[in-house]
């Protein structure tokens, strides 16, 4: 509160502000406090007053040596119980007036709790109430009330005027802080202490007093909750856990910690913290079963501890010795004027400072503080030794081991890491995962460094922790794997849709274990039995769930391929395009065997599914979906055979729906395929499914251009045989010329006018829908085919080289389209905006995928492939005879 006067006495000028009171300190305390209240001053002007005559008397006692610590600390924690209990009251009596104290309560935690206030202490309590018993208003929701309440007493401990302002509060350590109320009902945080806390919890809490308000009530709450804090087991991970909260500090204030001054007397290495921790781990560990070592106070615990046998007698001395140095200077710092700071200052001040407690200068301070704060740093690291390769917590060595590794935004990077320390996340909070968390820490950190968009990989790794249902089997795995780490953090930088994945499914990083996940999938039916083999008796819904699991892990993989640069893009899209065809298969043979036992089948009949589009073709990307028509065989006027049967029409429309649900629908295993079965004759006016015989007359007769141009792609995928085969010579008819003649250059035309003005491009590297894109390659493709009635594959590529050896098309578009699709493909999965990425690192991934050596090149390819490709379409439809059939009417 004062600057210190120089030697040869030890004294305290006083600002003109508080020559009214030394009259005063002549006076009995309570005789202090009723001169106070006479004066008609406000509860909180009451007590901004008191505190400023508090500190000043504590003062003087200190330094004149008629009180030691304990009395000092004892003085200042009295006047913050009486505050705090005095501002309950009042809080209450407002809102209320004539009520009882009651039905609120505060627990005081921290040097209030154990009665070791210093000068400058904040208070940390935590605001409990009774909505049975608490007084509110009439119609006032209780909970509603004892926020209010809570809010004024804040008000009234921390508003300043004139007079300064009674105490600083902080209300954070309640049960989580970032979502609860400042008032808490006390049955709620009994539940949370005895199932969710963590163990600094409990930590916090051998500290913890009933101190104002309703303290019986606070009361009952301590006593519901002592055996979370005393546990007759070791809980070696509380240790852990104070351990870490330690090495956090002593980074935190590493510039604090090399002895001299600037040296932070609370925080810095052998500093009072220490000694707080040092007697709490050991209280912490042993306190479950001996009720003696229960004791608040530091001091009270170091006796209690040697008595018990737990510590060495002489440990217990010195670091006994060292507290009461410590804190009394300490004291003298937060003397001058009312400073919230444990740090020794430097130069002249420091020789003030030592004046202040009767030394000669700073560095007789220095000589007397130095052989304690030795003594207690070696005490103290038996227990918490330095880390070896440990990630720093905080301060300037995090951000100088961040900046190292490669992060440019080093404040986001701290902020991310501190709030998984912090277990902010339910997947982070118990003491495995944080155990988990430590050991891979400063290789992930490595890894995401090295990574090409660090920040962007820290920020999907902090999405997939904060969706986690538990962290540590995926901390654990990339503790195991540093290679599985570096695979990680490209991942994180690259693919949104990956990490999307991920944070769904956490264990798709198992599927990347081992080199296997980098060759390509199997073939259709090596797919087909994995997918099919859930477990023994399974039900439909397992099988439903199985699959979706595997498709996910495939999927996943296939993607990692590409950011990894493991696999061509093309080899890629044709492996997303085995992993579907063998899903529709097992789901629908799925849906076919469940439909039938309450149906049965209808007799020389079965289902047929066509897949079209990029489907059909054999070449997916990552979030394609599906281009399906349904189709049965057999006579339409035919019923089913099961206990309720069904005509089969019917029959084939219901089983049709239940097959697009298997595909289509998320289970608890994830999504699968969006099916599209608009594509089916008639589209979306027309029935779901048809007969093979319909659907053979309706192409033969009635069908557009478009629908034509799509029958090019399409190949069965489900049905027997001999069901494929008799589809496949329908497809191949039609193709050949069983159709209406038309002028089918014009019909495209207007076609590919019609979907540029409704579907424009998405970004400027939208290797479809530009022109000379992919969309212009596919219709170029589809009108050299049906006008010259050859080159007929759903495979695209295959079918450019067929026409290119008829000459029906340049060469050249083979290159064209094995360009748009790799494109296509990657950035689907790096850039699904299809904007071009401002990134470096993504771009690299992008031409590396392209075959290309660097970005310049990817737009030159892609500009030149597009002017290909616009050729070819522009020859396509000049070279196509103009006929004047009529285009059919009918629907």
């Amino acid at each position: 509160m004062t600057d210190a006067s120089p030697p040869p006495t030890v004294a305290v000028r006083t600002r003109a502000a508080e020559a009214p009171f030394l009259a005063m300190l002549m006076a009995t305390e309570e005789a202090t406090r009723a001169r106070l209240a006479a004066g008609g001053a406000t509860p909180g002007q009451r007590l901004r007053r008191e505190r400023r005559l508090v500190a000043l008397d504590v003062a003087l006692g200190d330094l004149s040596g008629a009180l030691d610590l304990r009395g000092v600390v004892a003085r200042l924690t009295d006047f913050a119980d009486r505050a705090l209990d005095t501002a309950i009251a009042a809080a209450i009596a407002e809102r209320v007036p004539g009520a009882p104290p009651v039905g609120f309560a505060a627990i005081a935690l921290g040097k209030q709790g154990s009665g070791e206030l210093n000068y400058s202490s904040d208070i940390d309590p935590i605001f409990l109430y009774d909505p049975a018993t608490l007084p509110h208003r009439e119609r006032e929701d209780v909970a509603d009330a004892a926020v209010r309440i809570g809010r004024r007493v804040l008000e009234l401990l921390q508003q300043r005027d004139a007079d300064g302002y009674v105490l600083r509060v902080d209300l954070r350590l309640r049960p989580s802080p970032e979502v609860t109320p400042i008032a808490i009902p006390v049955d709620a945080a009994i539940g949370y202490y005895e199932s969710q806390a963590l163990p600094w919890e409990r930590a916090a809490f051998i500290r913890a007093r009933a101190c104002a308000g309703d303290v019986a009530l606070g009361q009952r709450f301590l006593d519901a909750i002592r055996p979370f804090v005393w546990r007759r087991s070791l809980d070696f991970g509380a240790v852990r856990e104070i351990l870490d909260i330690t090495r956090r500090i002593r980074d935190h204030h590493a510039q604090g910690q090399a002895f001299g001054p600037g040296f932070d007397l609370k925080r810095g290495r052998g500093g009072i913290r220490e000694v707080e921790f040092f007697a709490q781990i050991h209280q912490l560990i042993h306190g479950g079963r001996d009720p003696a070592l229960r004791a608040p106070a530091t001091l009270d615990a170091l006796a209690a501890l040697a008595a018990a046998g737990r510590i060495a007698p002489q440990d217990a001395a010195a670091l006994s010795d060292a507290y009461v140095l410590l804190r009394t200077i300490e004291h003298r710092v937060q003397m001058i004027d009312d400073r919230q700071t444990h740090a020794l200052p430097a130069g002249e001040a420091l020789d003030r400072l030592a004046r202040l407690h009767g030394l000669a200068d700073g560095a007789a301070l220095l000589a007397l503080l130095a052989p304690h704060v030795e003594r207690v740093a070696a005490v103290f690291d038996r227990l918490a030794p330095a880390d070896t390769g440990a990630l720093p917590h905080e301060g300037e060595r995090l951000e100088a081991t961040l900046r190292d590794a490669g992060f440019d935004d080093v404040a986001q990077a701290v902020q991310r890491i501190a709030a998984w320390r912090e277990a902010r996340y339910p997947a982070l909070r118990s003491a495995a995962a944080q155990d988990a968390l430590e050991a891979v820490l400063p290789a992930l950190i490595a890894a995401i460094g090295r990574a090409p968009l660090p920040a962007t990989a820290l920020v999907r790794l902090d999405r997939l922790l904060e969706r986690l249902p538990s962290a540590i089997n995926v901390l654990r795995l990339l503790e195991a794997r540093p290679a599985l780490a570096r695979l990680l953090a490209e991942l994180l930088s690259h693919a949104a849709p990956l990490a999307e994945e991920l944070a769904r499914r956490p264990d798709l990083l198992d599927g990347l274990i081992d080199a296997s996940a980098f060759a390509p999938v199997g073939d259709v039916a090596v797919l087909s039995r994995e997918m099919a083999a859930a477990e023994r008796g399974a039900d439909y819904q397992t099988l439903l769930d199985h699959v979706r699991r595997v498709v996910g892990d495939k999927r996943f993989a296939l993607g990692a391929q590409i950011v990894a640069a493991a696999s061509d893009p093309l080899d890629v899209a044709a492996g997303y395009a085995r992993v579907a065809e063998a899903a529709t298969g097992v789901l629908a043979r799925a849906a076919v065997d469940e439909f039938a036992r309450a149906h049965g089948r209808v007799p020389d009949s079965e289902l047929v599914i066509l897949a079209l589009g990029r489907f059909g073709g054999g070449a997916l990307t990552h979030a394609s979906d599906l281009d399906l028509i349904y189709l049965f065989t057999g006579d339409f006027a035919a019923e089913s055979d099961g206990a309720r049967p069904l005509g089969a029409t019917l029959y084939y429309n219901r089983l049709a729906q239940r097959v697009t649900a298997a595909l289509s629908v998320a289970t608890a295993a994830g999504p699968l395929y969006p099916v599209d079965t608009r594509l089916r004759p008639s589209g979306a006016q027309g029935p779901l499914v048809v007969t093979l015989e319909s659907f053979a007359r309706y192409q033969r007769e009635d069908a557009w251009t478009w629908e034509h141009m799509a029958l090019t792609r399409a190949r069965p995928v489900f049905g027997s045989p001999a069901a494929r085969a008799a589809v496949a010579g329908v497809i191949a008819g039609v193709l050949a010329g069983a159709r209406p003649p038309r002028d089918i250059a014009a019909d495209a035309t207007a076609m590919r006018e019609e979907m540029a003005r409704h579907k424009p491009p998405q970004g400027p590297l939208d290797a479809k829908l530009l022109p000379g894109g992919l969309v212009d390659l596919e219709f170029a493709v589809h009108v050299a085919q049906l006008t010259r009635r050859t080159g007929f594959d759903p495979d695209l590529s295959r079918a450019i080289d067929a026409l290119a050896a008829a000459g029906a098309v340049s060469p050249d578009l083979r290159g064209a389209h094995d360009l748009l699709t790799r494109l296509l493909v990657t950035v689907r999965l790096v850039a699904p905006d299809a904007g071009e990425p401002a990134d470096e690192a993504t771009r690299t991934l992008i031409a590396r995928a392209l075959a290309c050596p660097d970005w310049p090149a990817v737009l030159a390819g892609f500009a030149s492939v597009r002017d290909t490709v616009t050729r070819a379409w522009q020859e396509s439809i000049a070279w196509s005879p103009r006929q004047t059939f009529p285009r059919p009417t009918s629907r």
